[in-house]
């Protein structure tokens, strides 16, 4: 309930600093404007994040990407679908493919500080794609170079994993 209230107050004080600045009848036509302006743009990024998404898994590509990009192309709709000057910048920043993908990274950090074994090391050649965890730290030897650090994990024989149904 407070954030309900907080939201209010902070739309409302945006709609008057903005209706003292350029008039009523202008403030009406932004926002209106944004609205569909940013529906557009958000259907448009939508649309791309879709195709994205399905050239990654025809490619057998991680999609983590793809679908965060899909998440937040549909958060900023979202928010621009609600009436209100804040929400309509914070739903274009998140339709914008330069601010969002901004955000994605800070996302996927805060899910990996929340979630350690979400950090995992990730080594692709050709088709041969290597799972694995950081099973030590690299040491300084004693001449002062330092040895590599130890990756335990498994093959994954491409053979054996399922395939996606292609178009």
């Amino acid at each position: 309930m407070p954030f309900v209230l907080l939201y209010l107050v902070v739309e409302i004080v945006a709609l008057v600093a903005l209706g003292s600045w350029i008039g009523a009848g202008w403030t009406l036509l932004v926002l209106a404007v944004s609205s569909v302006v940013g529906l557009l743009l958000a259907r448009r990024q939508g649309v791309r994040a879709v195709r994205a998404l399905q050239e990654a898994m025809l490619h057998r590509r991680v999609v983590h990407a793809e679908l965060t990009d899909g998440m937040l192309v549909a958060i900023g709709g979202l928010l621009l679908f609600v009436p209100g000057l804040v929400t309509d910048l914070a739903g274009l920043l998140l339709v914008l493919p330069p601010t969002r993908a901004l955000v994605r990274r800070r996302l996927v950090r805060a899910a990996e500080r929340r979630n350690p074994e979400l950090k995992t090391a990730r080594i692709r050649s050709d088709a041969t794609v290597v799972d694995g965890e950081v099973a030590s730290e690299p040491e300084t030897g004693t001449a002062g170079t330092a040895t590599p650090l130890v990756i335990e994990g498994e093959i994954v024989d491409p053979a054996d994993r399922p395939r996606c149904p292609g178009p």
